[in-house]
């Protein structure tokens, strides 16, 4: 049986520039990490660390406007994909809040404040403890990172099969 699917109904704007410019933060804040990897500037590490508060204030962000926003309905599909696409949306967030925080911690655990493009400093708010700051830089950088990488891919690979395979416009809906 053919669906139509002529009339996707979209995400509310707000949302969908909400995750445009949270793919654009997160990419900027990955080539930052890269530069610095090649380089070793301070300069990258700086704007790494900013942009990535930066996310991790944009996703605070995104998820009350989430709590605001309705989401348009399912496109047609098994019942086990719309549950494995809420689970992954979910996590996505998830995790694009956590790796922040343990990139946060790990600054100021390593008692190094965070500066803020200039405008403001993230002053270090707890007593410095290096322990603690190897442990948040294997978090942040071995577990959330990893994981990042393998949603994000799962969720531009599911977008890329609803476009291309089943041709199902689900892609129309964030554009």
């Amino acid at each position: 049986m053919q669906k139509d699917y002529q009339n996707v109904q979209k995400w509310s704007v707000s949302s969908r520039i909400f995750h445009w410019i949270s793919a654009a933060l997160l990419l900027v804040t990955w080539l930052l990490m890269l530069a610095y990897g090649y380089n070793e500037s301070k300069v990258f590490l700086g704007l790494h660390k900013a942009f990535g508060i930066s996310v991790l204030f944009w996703m605070i962000a995104r998820v009350i406007n989430r709590l605001f926003t309705k989401a348009p309905p399912p496109l047609p599909m098994p019942k086990i994909q719309v549950l494995i696409s809420q689970l992954t949306h979910f996590l996505l967030y998830a995790l694009l809040i956590a790796m922040p925080i343990a990139g946060l911690l790990m600054s100021v655990y390593g008692g190094r404040p965070v500066d803020m493009f200039g405008l403001f400093e993230i002053p270090v708010f707890v007593t410095p403890n290096r322990t603690a700051a190897r442990f948040y830089n294997d978090v942040h950088a071995d577990i959330l990172w990893p994981m990042i990488i393998v949603f994000t891919l799962a969720h531009i690979g599911a977008a890329f099969f609803h476009q291309w395979i089943k041709k199902d416009k689900l892609i129309d809906r964030m554009k």
